[in-house]
């Protein structure tokens, strides 16, 4: 029998405090390293390279031979779940993710059947990476949560206030609904199999909370995050998950109590002090640097991980950004700030 082998960021989504925060850093797999862009090269476009095991499986273990990070996280993308329904979707260099826009009709056409056999290849990722990584580091899976990847699917590209999403969202709430159905049982069944291939503990990124009413934000970023966490515990009884809700501001207790998440991602916009006041001590949490001040590096750095690792000493906490790393940052300032978070 294999003795069990401690991983401190799966432990830490757990409840369990460390010693020191375990840490890995959102979009850790990315432009920013020449290895990845050598790669991307490879792969044809950017979903060719989602849908690649192999090429997937290198880029997410890229930033581990870099950086004593103590996860991976599986290298794909939130927008595979429309691509996997049958919208259309492609990344288009400078502009991100184009998407064709979704009306009623549009939803109705969506094919949630073919889903399970078109994210096959994310699954085969997920083996490759269990098979390679090693035992001490915690494999996450990941995928978007149903308002977010909705704000794109309605739109058919980002947006700075969901001005889109959110209208149909109030003219056409019988449509609207019938598309958050649609992901969140797709979402349900892509995490448990992730789960199954692998993954020690999955995210559900909420990237677009922001902009909401109280209201709007029960109905569209609460209860759905809800019921893909009771969804997926009835498959996988106990399955430890992250909740990142960017922009919930005020609701994140609220949040955090309603969904039944293990551990919260926190926004560099949060306030470490609101996070000590208004969210439960024994609440794992995880963040939040600036990933501007990761850019930046030195002093406006160092002094605010500093202050990051003080104000959650006393619970649970994961070390992260509040945020993705953006393609700008210095490989240099990646390694002083793994080296402040474990040594200090």
């Amino acid at each position: 029998m294999n003795p069990v082998v401690h991983k401190p960021l799966l432990a830490t989504v757990l409840g369990q405090r460390q010693d020191r925060p375990p840490m890995w850093i959102m979009r850790q797999a990315g432009r920013y390293l020449p290895e990845y862009r050598e790669t991307r090269k490879q792969a044809g476009t950017f979903l060719d390279l989602c849908y690649n095991p192999e090429l997937a499986a290198e880029v997410t273990l890229q930033p581990l031979r870099r950086f004593d990070l103590d996860a991976a996280i599986l290298f794909s993308d939130i927008l595979v779940i429309p691509d996997a329904l049958g919208q259309s979707v492609r990344f288009e260099t400078g502009e991100g993710p184009i998407l064709e826009p979704l009306d009623v009709k549009g939803i109705d056409r969506l094919e949630p059947a073919r889903a399970s056999a078109h994210l096959a290849p994310v699954l085969e990722t997920i083996r490759r990476l269990r098979a390679t990584l090693p035992a001490d580091k915690t494999l996450i899976g990941f995928c978007g949560a149903p308002w977010t990847v909705a704000t794109y699917m309605l739109n058919g590209r980002g947006s700075p206030d969901q001005w889109v999403a959110r209208r149909f969202a109030l003219e056409q709430p019988a449509a609207f609904d019938r598309l958050m159905d649609m992901l969140v049982e797709t979402s349900i069944d892509y995490l448990a199999a992730q789960l199954e291939a692998g993954a020690d503990v999955v995210q559900i990124f909420e990237s677009w909370a922001l902009n909401l009413d109280d209201a709007s934000f029960v109905r569209q970023v609460i209860d759905p995050n809800r019921r893909i966490v009771e969804g997926l515990r009835q498959r996988i009884p106990n399955a430890p998950i992250i909740g990142f809700p960017r922009g919930g501001a005020g609701n994140m207790a609220r949040y955090a109590q309603m969904t039944g998440v293990n551990a919260l991602g926190v926004d560099y916009a949060t306030p470490l002090d609101f996070v000590r006041s208004h969210l439960p001590a024994d609440l794992p949490v995880q963040g939040n640097l600036d990933p501007l001040r990761l850019v930046v590096g030195g002093e406006a750095m160092e002094k605010q991980v500093e202050a990051i690792i003080a104000a959650f000493a006393d619970r649970p906490h994961i070390f992260n950004l509040g945020h993705g790393i953006v393609p700008e940052t210095p490989i240099a300032h990646v390694e002083r700030l793994v080296e402040l978070v474990k040594h200090g």
